[in-house]
C-alpha cells in the first residue's frame, strides 16, 4: 500500500512500523536505572524520554511538554527529521546553579529534574555511546526592560547602579527555563494520594494519551504535557545557597491578558512589575531577587474558561462584585482554583533557598506550601493600593475577604458593592 493511509517517516520516503510503548520492549535492559533523590548524578542516572529508541526510555512522556505536538507536526510535514540529534556545543549554562543539598532529598524536589541543566556535561559518556538524552533546564543571561521600571526610576524608588540596573533602564538578569519532570511516587505523596490512583487519573483525564501510566509501574518518572516554568534571577547567582544571602521573591502565575496586553481586570502585571522592582532593590542591596513565572493561565483553568467567567461576572444580576467573585468561577469551572501550589516550592529548593526575606505575595495558597516545605518567610509584601487598576478592585476585595494577607479586610457591605465595569 502506498496511498495516504500508509504511515511514513517525517520525510515521506520509507514506511515504518508503529512501536507501542505500553509494555517493555525487547532489549528493555538497555534502559538505564533511575534512582530519584540520589545526590550523585552518576548514581541517579539520566532521564531518558526521547522517542527514537523505545527500549532506552526510562520515563513516560517526552520533552517540551505541550510543544511536543508541534514537534510531531514538524516531523509529519517533513520539516524535521524524526531522528534529529541536537548539537550541544556552547549550550552550557551561562551561570552555574547548584548543586544544593535539596537535590539529594527525594521529598524536597519531585516536579523537576535538578540535574536537567547539566545533561551534556554529566552524561557525556552515555551521549557518546548513542543514547539520546536531552536537557530539561536551560540557563542564559539577558537584559530586560519594562516601562514600569522607568516609572520607578522617575519616582525615585529605584536608581541605576550600572551593575543590576543600567542607566538606559535595562536590567541584567539570569533567565532559566524549566520543563516539568514528575517523580510519580513523590507527586502522589505530596498530594496525599495513592500512586496507583494518581496514575489512573492521569491516564483517564488525558484521554488515555499515556498508557504506560497504568501498564508500566517500572517507569516512575513522567514528563507531563503541561506548561513550563521560567525563573528570572537578579543579582549575583553565586550567592544562592548561602545562609547570609537575603532573598526577595515573587511567585507569579501566568496571566496573558494582563502580563502581556495590560488588561485591567486583574492585578497580575502590576504585581509582577512590583515584584521585579523588589527583586532589583534586593540585588542592589547585595542579595538576590527571584521571579518564578509559572504557566498556569487562569488559575490553571485555561484562558477559554477564564474569559467565560469574565462574561458571567459582568452579566450577572447586581453587577460585578466581590461577594460573587469565586462563585462565578466555580459555576463555570466546577472549582475555584486548580493551580495546586503543592509543587511550587520545588524550584525554590532547587535554587538552594531556605529563607525568603521579602515574599512579594498576598496569597496564602502560596505562603502555606512554602513555609510547610521548610522555607522561612520573614516579610510578606502586599501590592500597593495605587497599583491596583480600577476594574481589578473586585478581584482584590474578594481575595482579601477569602484570607489573603492584607492589613485591612472588606466587610460584607463592601463586598456587595459592584465595582467592576459592565461589558
Amino acid at each position: 500500500m502506498t496511498g495516504p493511509n500508509r504511515l511514513r517517516d517525517g520525510k515521506g520516503t520509507a514506511p515504518r512500523p508503529i512501536i507501542l510503548t505500553s509494555h517493555p520492549q525487547r532489549g528493555g535492559a538497555k534502559a538505564l536505572p533511575l534512582h530519584w533523590g540520589a545526590a550523585e548524578p552518576a548514581r541517579r542516572g539520566p532521564v531518558i524520554a526521547t522517542t527514537q529508541d523505545p527500549a532506552a526510555r526510562n520515563a513516560i512522556g517526552t520533552h517540551a511538554g505541550s510543544y511536543a505536538l508541534y514537534r510531531a507536526l514538524a516531523v509529519a510535514s517533513g520539516q524535521l527529521r524524526a531522528d534529529h540529534r541536537p548539537d550541544f556545543r556552547d549550550t552550557r549554562p551561562a551561570q552555574p546553579i547548584g548543586p544544593f543539598p535539596a537535590w539529594g532529598d527525594p521529598a524536597k524536589i519531585v516536579s523537576l529534574d535538578p540535574f536537567g541543566h547539566m545533561v551534556p556535561e554529566l552524561y557525556a559518556e552515555q551521549l557518546a555511546a548513542g543514547l539520546d538524552i536531552r536537557p530539561s533546564i536551560a540557563i542564559t543571561r539577558a537584559h530586560i526592560n519594562m516601562p514600569e521600571l522607568a516609572d520607578a526610576v522617575r519616582a525615585g524608588r529605584l536608581a541605576p547602579d550600572g551593575a543590576v540596573l543600567l542607566g538606559n533602564g535595562d536590567v541584567r538578569v539570569t533567565k532559566i527555563a524549566i520543563e516539568p519532570v514528575w517523580w510519580l511516587p513523590g507527586i502522589a505523596a505530596r498530594f496525599g494520594i495513592d500512586e496507583t490512583a494518581l496514575r489512573r487519573n492521569l491516564f483517564e483525564q488525558t484521554g488515555g494519551m499515556f498508557p504506560e501510566l497504568v501498564t508500566r509501574p517500572d517507569l516512575r518518572v513522567f514528563l507531563p504535557p503541561i506548561g513550563s516554568m521560567s525563573v528570572y534571577l537578579f543579582g549575583d547567582t553565586a550567592k544562592l545557597g548561602q545562609a547570609e544571602t537575603r532573598i526577595a521573591c515573587r511567585i507569579h502565575d501566568e496571566c496573558n491578558g494582563s502580563d502581556v496586553f495590560g488588561s485591567d481586570i486583574c492585578t497580575c502585571r502590576p504585581y509582577l512589575a512590583h515584584g521585579i522592582e523588589a527583586c532589583i532593590g534586593m540585588a542592589q542591596e547585595g542579595g538576590v531577587g527571584v521571579i518564578v513565572y509559572n504557566r498556569k493561565e487562569g488559575r490553571a483553568l485555561g484562558e477559554v474558561t477564564k474569559f467565560l467567567v469574565y462574561n458571567a461576572r459582568k452579566r450577572q444580576e447586581g453587577g460585578d462584585r466581590a461577594e460573587q467573585y469565586f462563585q462565578r468561577t466555580e459555576c463555570v469551572a466546577g472549582v475555584q482554583d486548580m493551580r495546586f501550589q503543592e509543587l511550587m516550592p520545588d524550584v525554590l529548593h532547587w535554587l538552594g533557598i531556605t529563607r525568603i526575606d521579602r515574599l512579594v505575595s498576598m496569597s496564602n495558597m502560596k505562603f502555606a506550601p512554602i513555609t510547610a516545605s521548610g522555607i522561612d518567610v520573614v516579610e510578606r509584601i502586599p501590592i500597593p493600593d495605587e497599583l491596583i487598576p480600577a476594574d481589578a478592585r473586585v478581584e482584590m476585595d474578594a481575595k482579601k475577604a477569602a484570607g489573603y494577607f492584607s492589613p485591612a479586610v472588606p466587610d460584607a457591605a463592601e463586598l456587595a458593592v459592584a465595582k467592576g465595569r459592565a461589558l
